[in-house]
């Protein structure tokens, strides 16, 4: 009787996983046959599209439940969440439902595998193995997709911590050589387009902003905003109060190469120092006890042989 309800449960699971599957990859193929056809229209329609697209997609019946009967229906909730995917690289206006429903579904679809290997298995999991497993599972599902998003947006912050003092040296360069601050950032633009791609597409989504007509200060904090890089920040904050104050802006940007130049030259001496620290724990791991083992075996042969058997008083 107990494994007959085990498997009507483990029944009635899947097919729930499988209808919400089937639901899911109809969306998703509507979605991709209505942006195939929008495409079609040409490449001046492009944006025209990319903005219907996202509106339709915002109005559907799926989209409107999963924002109103889940956590991002709260706006404090919402915002931090897309403020988090901004970060990490996301910055479609329906990544937020898409993250919600990629979240709830793998704490869905986890267990309903783990039930379908055990309901296909020739020795399934008996006892508290067959309601742990399944719980367990559930919260890696709930919990990875957090993880996975900070992970890459700490990835995408180092990266860009990492190009942005080159960019700023090519913006120096460019702003003494005659160009106004708004060429430069089409300079620096193309021409770290395959080196340094990170910080290439933030300064051309600047440069797209300020040709649609944006003020270049909004333009810019909304640069610091999706990086959310404190040098980015600092360097924002810093050519819009040059603007305001009238200064010039190659001197300004000279002193901040500057002093971007020594920061990165004290965070490698930081690293440096660090390596004498983190050496002591291989060392004293591994190559003290093999030290020790090294000078005391010879005694303790010794010991053995000689001294042990004459306590004992063996001959």
């Amino acid at each position: 009787m107990t494994s007959t309800l085990i498997v009507i449960v483990e029944l009635l699971i899947f097919t729930a996983v499988a209808m919400v599957t089937v639901g899911v990859m109809r969306e998703i193929e509507r979605h991709m046959e209505q942006r195939r056809r929008l495409g079609g229209e040409g490449a001046a329609g492009t944006a025209a599209a990319s903005s219907l697209m996202a509106k339709r997609a915002s109005d559907t019946a799926f989209f409107r439940w999963v924002q109103t009967s889940t956590s991002i229906s709260d706006t404090k909730e919402r915002s931090r969440l897309r403020q988090a995917l901004v970060l990490a690289g996301f910055e479609n206006p329906n990544a937020v439902v898409w993250y919600v429903v990629c979240r709830f579904g793998l704490a869905i679809l986890l267990p309903g595998v783990f039930i379908l290997v055990q309901f296909l298995s020739a020795k399934p999991a008996t006892g508290l193995g067959i309601v742990i497993w399944p719980l367990v599972l559930c919260g890696v599902g709930l919990y990875a997709p957090s993880r996975i998003l900070s992970a890459l947006a700490s990835s995408r912050q180092t990266n860009l911590e990492i190009e942005f003092p080159d960019a700023l040296d090519l913006m120096v360069v460019c702003v003494e050589a005659g160009l106004s601050l708004d060429a430069s950032f089409v300079r620096v633009g193309q021409e770290m387009a395959e080196s340094h791609p990170g910080i290439s597409g933030e300064m051309e989504r600047v440069t797209e902003q300020l040709r649609a007509g944006r003020a270049r200060p909004d333009a810019l904090r909304a640069m610091a905003d999706r990086t959310g890089v404190n040098a980015i920040r600092s360097f924002v904050a810093l050519l819009i109060q040059t603007e305001m104050l009238g200064a010039g802006i190659a001197q300004t940007l000279r002193t901040f190469s500057t002093e971007m130049r020594e920061t990165r030259f004290i965070k490698a001496e930081e690293k440096a120092m660090r390596i004498p620290v983190l050496m002591t724990i291989p060392l004293v791991a591994c190559i003290l006890p093999v030290i020790v083992t090294a000078l005391l075996l010879p005694a303790m042969i010794d010991v053995t042989q000689t001294l042990m058997p004459a306590l004992t008083g063996q001959h």
